[in-house]
């Protein structure tokens, strides 16, 4: 895998700020909640040249983060963001996931189009090919999650919100499996379960053929992994942050969910890909509840990754034209007029 090349060249331009809320088309439900909207922060860079970069972010709720707080965020930071910032510099002067995110995205947007070339190639990535997403089941009972599982017959990927009781999540489990017995199935719990069920709840979803487990512990408790049998891969989410995580979660973990909301941007979501790929982890690229917008950088990142989960754009009601399209489960690149070209 190539290393990207970070943006050095500054570029003063004028930011404009906003915040979107897209109405879900059903409720999503995780182990810590439910919600029937997607609230994001958009940001646009224009240059002199009638150039306009555009990037999307979410709100980092696991850390607290609010949309308020982002926007106040780059309100703060205006002033330093229009006279020229590279991305490497971002978190100095923003605090916030969320407004980095969408700056450095924003960024990586104006340079292909101030540079006349698409980003996958300023970042020495591969031309981007259509992949297979996962389509995401959210958590609820065992009859309805099955019922959701036939409607998604033309998925051959389902991702299960998991992370309740033990004996309900084994319901559920086996409810969708019976329902689409031909289906690749991936696990998140959301560290929803309790050390004491967790290596029960691996074993039967060996015993399913699941692919792969998400987060079934708390971050905190992730050196019992280390001692725990794990006969199905488990992947950190909630317990990778920063590049430095790699390397901390060896021997806990067999693969990672990077996410570009959770890296602060393009530019560290790449870092943390190289670095999971050398340091011999699977990895999956997710995505929170987003437009395609959020969805087209991460698109990127997707030719070296063994999961593909972004399929925020179809969990909602509308979203941001022009869309990436989406023929079922095979995601197309985005087009330039959306991001990166």
């Amino acid at each position: 895998m190539a290393r990207h090349s970070p943006l050095h060249t500054p570029l003063p331009c004028r930011m404009t700020v906003r915040e979107h809320a897209w109405p879900l088309r059903r409720a999503f439900s995780i182990a810590r909640g439910s919600r029937t909207m997607a609230r994001t922060i958009i940001v646009e860079l224009a240059d002199s040249d009638g150039h306009v970069g555009r990037g999307e972010a979410v709100p980092y709720a696991r850390h607290g983060e609010t949309v308020e707080q982002a926007l106040a965020d780059l309100q703060q930071a205006r002033s330093t963001i229009e006279n020229g910032l590279t991305p490497p510099h971002l978190h100095h002067v923003l605090r916030t996931l969320a407004a980095r995110t969408a700056v450095d995205c924003a960024l990586w947007d104006l340079a292909a189009k101030h540079a006349g070339a698409p980003v996958w190639k300023l970042a020495g990535l591969p031309r981007p090919q259509p992949r297979t997403t996962a389509c995401t089941i959210s958590l609820n009972s065992a009859d309805h999650m099955a019922t959701e599982t036939h409607e998604r017959a033309a998925y051959p990927l389902l991702k299960l919100k998991l992370g309740g009781k033990a004996e309900d999540d084994l319901a559920r489990l086996n409810a969708v499996r019976a329902a689409r017995p031909d289906a690749r199935l991936i696990v998140d719990a959301n560290e929803g379960w309790r050390a004491p069920d967790a290596e029960r709840l691996l074993k039967a979803c060996a015993q399913a053929g699941v692919e792969m487990v998400e987060q079934p512990l708390p971050a905190g408790e992730d050196d019992l992994l280390e001692r725990m049998d794990r006969p199905v891969p488990v992947c950190a989410d909630e317990s990778l942050h920063d590049v430095a995580d790699i390397a901390r979660l060896r021997g806990r973990y067999d693969a990672v969910n990077i996410k570009l909301d959770k890296a602060g941007g393009f530019t560290p979501a790449l870092e943390q890909t190289v670095s999971a790929k050398n340091h011999g982890y699977k990895v999956m690229i997710g995505c929170m509840l987003a437009s395609s917008l959020a969805m087209a950088p991460a698109f990127l990142l997707t030719a070296h990754a063994d999961w593909i989960d972004l399929d925020g754009p179809l969990l909602l009601a509308e979203d941001m034209p022009p869309a990436i399209r989406y023929e079922g489960a095979l995601m197309h690149p985005p087009a330039a007029a959306l991001w990166g070209g």
